[in-house]
């Protein structure tokens, strides 16, 4: 998976970088990325099942967001959701060489561990005028890795995000790279992975972002528990 990652990625990277910046755009190079990462984890014998594609809303920039448990998740997910996304990231990441620059060129959103109410605003704004681009929004609301694959506390970025564009918010739950890639660990394991797209939520109909943030998790634990 590695050297496929590279074997794609690295030229990607190399050629895709300064022809967006001609371009002013990077469809061309975030085709390219999507292709490398879906070749990458066919190349590590893991095969990917998608469910409820049809809840997707179309025609709408969308927030999408997903349960976390293994490093595996985003490079399964990403090519995995239609049109392109921007991702919130930790800020650290946008400080790599040649990687970095693709990020601000998809217009990927920066976050900080432990960030002021201003750089939080900052994030949200950033969301929103990528949304507002046509792009949609990946987010993990747990911010981190889960251990046991339980759902752990939300943070808020994504419902500020929602109720400041109205975007539709689709949860996703993703199983099986628990046990292909663990925490801590770079081994890869083959096997099947299940990624299911569950029915959007429109922020408008609920009362306070606080109630659409209970909803979304708790239909991702239902469905988590359903398996």
């Amino acid at each position: 998976m590695a050297f496929v990652f590279a074997l794609f990625g690295i030229p990607s990277a190399i050629v895709g970088i300064p022809l967006s910046l001609l371009r002013g755009n990077i469809r061309t190079m975030y085709r390219w990325a999507m292709f490398s990462m879906r070749a990458g984890i066919r190349a590590a014998g893991i095969r990917v099942h998608i469910l409820g594609a049809e809840n997707i809303p179309q025609g709408e920039s969308c927030i999408f967001l997903s349960n976390h448990v293994s490093n595996l998740d985003p490079p399964i997910l990403l090519p995995a959701i239609p049109g392109m996304c921007s991702v919130f990231l930790k800020k650290s990441l946008m400080k790599i060489p040649l990687i970095g620059t693709a990020m601000r060129l998809g217009q990927y959103v920066p976050v900080s561990r432990g960030h002021s109410r201003m750089e939080a605003e900052q994030s949200v704004a950033l969301a929103g005028q990528a949304l507002r681009s046509g792009m949609n929004i990946f987010i993990f609301p747990e911010g981190t890795r889960s251990l046991d694959g339980a759902l752990l506390p939300f943070k808020k970025g994504a419902f500020f995000l929602a109720a400041d564009t109205n975007a539709p918010m689709v949860p996703i739950v993703i199983q099986g790279t628990a046990r292909m890639m663990r925490k801590g660990s770079m081994k890869v394991y083959p096997g099947l992975v299940t990624v299911r797209f569950l029915p959007a939520l429109h922020p408008q109909n609920f009362r306070s972002r606080e109630e659409l943030m209970e909803t979304v998790r708790l239909e991702m634990q239902a469905a988590l528990t359903r398996g």
